[in-house]
């Protein structure tokens, strides 16, 4: 708006204001125009981008569902070997317990036979040296 000049008349100033304000609204018209093409695209865009969201998360909700399964898959499996190894090491343990039993009959058996070995043998002197 170019400077007004001092000795324009009120009608002038008048008109020139309303031409003015009728430009503004014009303006604000096609602003707003173009605004509402806008909004349709960027609502469109909108509606894809919440549609591909919605996407992702249906992705993920069955990428954590199919990890929950094979999770307990590999805690059924670990607590299988673990069950499996327990039952192993008892079985270990009870070989060697009863490694253990036969070596100490053994060593019992073995005692015995030193000692009725050492029983005879005194009884035997005790024989030959006898004048009865």
């Amino acid at each position: 708006m170019p400077p007004r000049k001092d000795d324009e008349k009120f009608s002038n100033r008048m008109e020139t204001a309303a031409k003015a304000r009728a430009e503004m609204l014009a303006k604000a018209k096609a602003r707003a125009e173009a605004a509402k093409v806008n909004f349709e695209a960027k609502a469109g865009e909108r509606l894809a981008i919440a549609a591909a969201r919605e996407e992702r998360a249906k992705q993920r909700a069955e990428e954590k569902r199919l990890a929950a399964i094979e999770a307990e898959k590999r805690r059924a499996e670990e607590e299988e070997q673990r069950r499996l190894a327990e039952i192993e090491a008892k079985a270990q343990a009870e070989r060697e317990h009863e490694e253990r039993i036969r070596a100490q009959e053994a060593l019992e058996a073995e005692q015995k036979a030193k000692r009725d070995a050492r029983y005879a043998a005194r009884k035997a002197g005790k024989k030959k040296g006898s004048r009865y």
